[in-house]
């Protein structure tokens, strides 16, 4: 039985909430359970320096969680004078993810940073963020086609991301906090809405996991991506 009462192959409760800023270009509130994130895009009209004159756009991240997104506070990073290593993987993920999504030749040579800010942590806070940093991508991008300064639509394919888990023996979708800090195994999963792989994480907390046990967690993930899919269409339809 898992601590939530769900069913192996069960998601947490999803909703995405768009336009919950108003000076950003795209921006959403996405809850996946109990883990909340906001994540906004910023539109800017250049690139890095390693970009200039190539023709191609940029999508970055950036991560961070508020002090009390978990169960104590959390000084803020910013306060110690750098971020934590944790979170500067966090965000490399994020971007390395989104780009996945997008052709870049046809953003052109503009940059737009997505921002993750976890105001509630249950788990599962990179995948919240990078499946909500694509909507707030998708409004950002959608503004751009509105006032015509883009020829043709650049993002290719939805991305989303779910974890996996073997808990209690058993493989399970979406841990949240009780069975993360317990589980035996722990994935991420970054899927296109095609079904494809961008890239997985996955490490034996416990003991090692087979190849059988991998490719239960990885079937699970694809039910997960289905739902986070549609419910980033439903966001942005």
């Amino acid at each position: 039985m898992r601590p939530s009462g769900r069913n192996l192959d069960e998601m947490r409760e999803i909703s995405i909430e768009t336009g919950v800023t108003r000076h950003a270009e795209g921006s959403c509130m996405i809850r996946c359970g109990g883990t909340h994130v906001l994540c906004t895009a910023t539109l800017e009209e250049r690139v890095p320096p390693f970009l200039k004159n190539t023709g191609l756009g940029w999508v970055t991240a950036e991560y961070g969680m508020l002090p009390r997104a978990t169960h104590t506070r959390m000084r803020r990073e910013a306060a110690n004078g750098k971020q934590s290593g944790r979170t500067q993987e966090i965000q490399r993920l994020i971007g390395r993810a989104l780009r996945a999504g997008i052709d870049r030749s046809a953003l052109g040579e503009r940059q737009i940073t997505i921002d993750c800010d976890v105001i509630q942590a249950d788990g599962g806070t990179r995948c919240a963020s990078i499946t909500g940093g694509w909507v707030a991508l998708r409004l950002a991008v959608n503004k751009l086609i509105k006032a015509g300064d883009l020829v043709s639509d650049p993002i290719i394919d939805h991305i989303a991301a779910v974890s996996c888990g073997i808990y209690a023996g058993q493989s399970v979708l979406d841990l949240d906090y009780l069975e993360d800090s317990e589980a035996g195994t722990d994935s991420n999963f970054v899927m296109t809405g095609a079904g494809a792989l961008v890239e997985v994480q996955a490490s034996a907390e416990g003991s090692a996991f087979s190849r059988a046990q991998f490719d239960d967690m990885y079937g699970l993930a694809e039910t997960g991506i289905a739902a986070l899919v549609a419910a980033q269409k439903a966001a942005t339809s």
